[in-house]
């Protein structure tokens, strides 16, 4: 099938994320109201990004930039690998912090799936998110963060017969998510390779438990987030390379706060309830947010 490219410009608004959420690694994910946007359109030739905001003069400006190939991921997708590939114009307005366990290549990936799809005639027809999801899946390398930016709010994802699957439920509406950003990165590989092989069956029997409760504290019991995030499976592993991020999730757990590494680090995510103000933290940015509830968005101007 050939595809019929839309003339005008397309913009897309997607979340950042924070994934495992203490003790559901690799398969729970939240979507926080921190977003990234690009425009994009196609043009006769040649690819060109513009991107202000995080990342700016870092990223690369080419067919390299992780929107550019999620898109062409998704042409070929759509158009079956048939076609001339089209030149693409984006501009690119980053919000969610590069390399910090938020989810910003997730939103790179989700942004140029959902682009290339409204950039075709019929796309959403042709591709609905159950498959988008699954290509931004392959492009990440797991669903977890993938999931809430595609769906938004509190998503359980997992991988069956080499396909993503997610399901997303509606958060509480009393959860406050805080964010505390380190100006260090840091890399999904390197706090990868500090997690052993295996791990003691007491330890994973716990962290079911926990995962299972996280569910239904997100879900309608909030007074419960603070056992439900306890976890044994990664954390502890990975503290040595982040010792800042640890050192910051016990002050804070010390404290009675729900607080947990939020993907990979070094971010830090605090969940606040009831009256509870979050202090500034030297060296950190102190981000109160909301629960994304509606995932990647099209349309709007960018700002």
């Amino acid at each position: 099938m050939r595809m019929a490219f839309l003339p005008d410009p397309v913009l897309v608004r997607v979340p950042a994320t924070s994934a495992n959420l203490g003790p559901g690694f690799d398969a729970l994910g939240l979507a926080l109201t921190l977003y990234d946007e690009v425009e994009a359109r196609v043009t006769g030739g040649g690819v060109t990004v513009e991107v202000s905001g995080e990342g700016e003069g870092e990223l690369p400006g080419d067919e390299s930039h992780l929107v550019v190939r999620a898109m062409r991921r998704a042409f070929a997708e759509l158009g079956e690998g048939e076609g001339k590939t089209p030149g693409l114009a984006l501009r690119c307005r980053n919000r969610i912090p590069q390399a910090r366990g938020l989810g910003s290549s997730s939103a790179a990936i989700v942004a140029g799936i959902v682009l290339a799809r409204e950039l075709v005639a019929g796309g959403a027809e042709r591709l609905d998110d159950t498959a988008a999801l699954t290509i931004a899946s392959e492009l990440e390398g797991h669903p977890d963060n993938v999931a809430p930016c595609l769906l938004g709010g509190f998503t359980i994802a997992w991988t069956e017969r080499g396909r993503a699957e997610a399901v997303r439920r509606e958060p509480d509406p009393g959860i406050r998510p805080v964010l505390f950003v380190p100006e260090e990165r840091g890399l999904t590989e390197a706090a990868r390779a500090a997690l052993p092989k295996t791990v003691p069956h007491e330890d994973a029997a716990f962290n079911a438990g926990r995962a299972a409760l996280l569910v239904h504290a997100l879900s309608g019991d909030p007074a419960r987030l603070f056992a439900a995030t306890e976890d044994r499976l990664h954390q502890g592993y990975r503290a040595e390379g982040m010792p800042a991020t640890a050192s910051l999730v016990a002050h804070l757990r010390g404290q009675g706060v729900a607080a947990v590494v939020s993907g990979a680090g070094p971010s830090v995510l605090a969940f606040g309830v009831d009256a509870w103000t979050p202090r500034p933290v030297s060296g950190w940015r102190v981000l109160p947010l909301d629960v994304d509830v509606t995932g990647a968005r099209v349309g709007g101007e960018l700002r």
